[in-house]
């Protein structure tokens, strides 16, 4: 099983020290590590990525923590209405919005902006965050939180005391799930983002795939 593992990352190893397009190294070479932070821009795609993950993390879980608790716990028709709403927004895709948002983000100045990104996959993310808070806050007996409300703490300090200290897996899920949607995600990024400078590390990548060729070598290099 480590050698199933183990073979690709070798193998992917073994062509980053292969000559790139147009070098005139012979044989195998470790030019590429160099060029592939002096010639590219690879260090702020790397940099953008990771403030939008990072933020796009916070937001979520911020979010989620509290709006699974609602989801959880609360019983009746507007609760209800809300759960069907998360699961129809649950069920379409992003790219059945990504002209509209186009269209209103432009009108409001976030095209090309991490900002707007980050927008986008809050909004992508937090459907499925809240399910997996909900999901994990019933697994946590109510009683708990009734032993609390008995002795006079209210529903927000039984929430932050109790609920909230038991349910770190169930956060670092939420976490996890949101890191690897903004980590990997490439199709909103390819078409809210314009400049280089602004690109993440899935759409800078892209520029080593062109039409005719391939530079193989600096796309296996970069740290993604």
């Amino acid at each position: 099983m480590t050698a199933v593992v183990l073979v690709p990352i070798v193998a992917v190893f073994g062509l980053s020290l292969t000559p790139s397009l147009g070098s005139n190294a012979e044989g195998l070479t470790f030019e590429n590590f160099g060029n592939i932070f002096t010639q590219t821009a690879v260090l702020t795609w790397l940099g953008n990525s990771l403030v939008i993950t990072a933020f796009t993390v916070v937001v979520a879980v911020a979010v989620a923590a509290p709006a699974g608790y609602v989801l959880s716990r609360a019983r009746n028709r507007l609760v209800s209405g809300y759960s069907l709403i998360l699961f129809v927004v649950q069920s379409l895709p992003v790219v059945t919005s990504a002209i509209p948002l186009f269209i209103l983000f432009a009108n409001l100045g976030l095209v090309d902006s991490l900002f707007g990104v980050v927008i986008i996959y809050v909004g992508a993310t937090m459907s499925v965050a809240i399910w997996m808070m909900a999901a994990y806050y019933d697994s946590i007996p109510i009683a708990l939180e009734e032993a609390a409300w008995i002795d006079g703490a209210s529903i927000f300090g039984s929430f932050t005391r109790i609920v909230l200290r038991n349910s770190l897996p169930g956060i670092l899920s939420t976490a996890i799930f949101s890191f690897l949607l903004a980590w990997n995600d490439y199709l909103i990024a390819v078409v809210f983002l314009r400049s280089d400078p602004n690109y993440t590390l899935p759409v800078g990548l892209e520029s080593f795939f062109q039409q005719n060729a391939t530079n193989w070598a600096s796309s296996w290099r970069s740290p993604s």
